[in-house]
């Protein structure tokens, strides 16, 4: 009898371990569940929202405009437009324009370090196509990890063979700017050849 005993529980103690069997509680007195527990869903898994859902919360939200410049960096844009569109009709200044809009890459881990990536201001040329960005650099641009974040934009720009150049709050004169802009932006009546190489030249 004893040996049936213990080859009782041994089968009760394989089956509770198989089926993940624990004890409940309820108000202070032990209870066994016979049945299985189910296991607990993880509550770190964030629920699929569809369109649906999505549509159903923007309803149910106010927004509002924001301008998607300070004023510093929209002055530089108002001159910097003026001065690319002077020199070149065909070309234009965009601005907070998302590197995942204007790279591609087939690595997907090379693609998500910069797709939600901005650059400040961005030069296309007459064909809509990506030549130059351009980071505007203000008096608390160094702070935290703005150094690491430009590094990572300006070599995934430098191997698309698009130039980055800075402009510095307080110390890029007009003239520097404009400077910049006719080293950058050729000419209506410039050859392609030069066109080209200027295309593919960064500092």
């Amino acid at each position: 009898m004893a040996i049936e005993r213990f080859r009782s529980k041994l089968r009760r103690q394989a089956w509770r371990e198989k089926n993940n069997w624990r004890p409940r509680y309820n108000r202070g007195h032990r209870q066994r569940d016979m049945q299985p527990q189910a296991p607990a869903p993880d509550a770190a898994l964030p629920k699929a929202v569809d369109a649906a859902d999505q549509l159903r919360i923007v309803m149910g939200a106010d927004f509002e405009p924001q301008a998607i410049l300070n004023k510093s960096e929209a002055r530089v844009f108002k001159e910097l437009d003026l001065m690319v569109i002077g020199r070149n009709p065909g070309w234009q200044v965009m601005a907070q324009v998302s590197l995942g809009e204007i790279l591609y890459c087939n690595d997907p881990k090379a693609y998500s370090c910069v797709n939600s990536k901005r650059v400040d201001l961005l030069l296309m040329d007459e064909d809509c196509q990506p030549r130059h960005a351009i980071e505007y650099q203000g008096g608390a641009h160094n702070q935290g990890t703005a150094a690491a974040r430009d590094a990572i934009k300006k070599e995934a720009l430098r191997r698309a063979g698009i130039g980055y150049h800075e402009v510095i709050g307080g110390q890029t004169t007009p003239s520097e700017l404009k400077r910049l802009v006719e080293r950058l932006v050729p000419s209506t009546d410039q050859p392609q050849d030069i066109i080209a190489q200027l295309s593919g030249q960064g500092g």
